[in-house]
């Protein structure tokens, strides 16, 4: 222990468990008084009277070019709107474009790449035998459609136009 500990003592005084029950038991189901800063509840209040019009003297203070509306039941606001359905249609986006038809080679790519790593996980959940060919097919179907796939991806220097591309000056 340092100088300093030995001057504080052991900290804390002890605590008498027996009076802190009989506290907690003594208050029970009693409300604990609010901390200060907290808002009251709204059974605590008493209800304000709410005109819809200002006060006179209020009304006599205002500058005479400002005078107050009268103000309905609820003053509408943003979320108030509610759009005609017969001003537009809603947006109908036009049907897209059929996709590329692909050649042979390519779609056996895809199904090497996608087939290969599912033939080994459908060989483990059914808990079979791994035997040299279910790896040879499932590795090498998917390292051989893969570079496939890689070999033919487009260059960039043909004449495809890449709508994506931005503006070409």
């Amino acid at each position: 222990m340092t100088e300093r500990d030995q001057e504080r003592g052991d900290g804390r005084d002890p605590i008498d468990e027996e009076a802190a029950w009989a506290e907690i038991v003594a208050g029970y189901g009693e409300e604990p008084a609010d901390p200060p800063g907290v808002w009251p509840r709204a059974e605590d209040v008493e209800p304000i009277e709410r005109s819809d019009r200002l006060p006179e003297e209020v009304l006599n203070e205002l500058p005479q070019d400002l005078t107050p509306r009268e103000a309905g039941p609820r003053d509408p606001g943003p979320r108030d709107w509610v759009a005609d359905e017969e001003d537009e249609g809603h947006f109908e986006p036009p049907e897209p474009p059929p996709l590329p038809e692909t050649d042979l080679t390519t779609k056996v790519a895809w199904i090497a790449v996608l087939g290969g790593p599912l033939l080994l996980i459908v060989t483990v959940l059914l808990q079979q035998r791994m035997s040299w060919w279910v790896v040879t097919l499932g590795v090498g179907g998917f390292l051989g459609g893969f570079a496939t796939l890689v070999s033919r991806l487009r260059d960039g220097e043909d004449d495809w136009q890449d709508p994506g591309n931005g503006a070409v000056v």
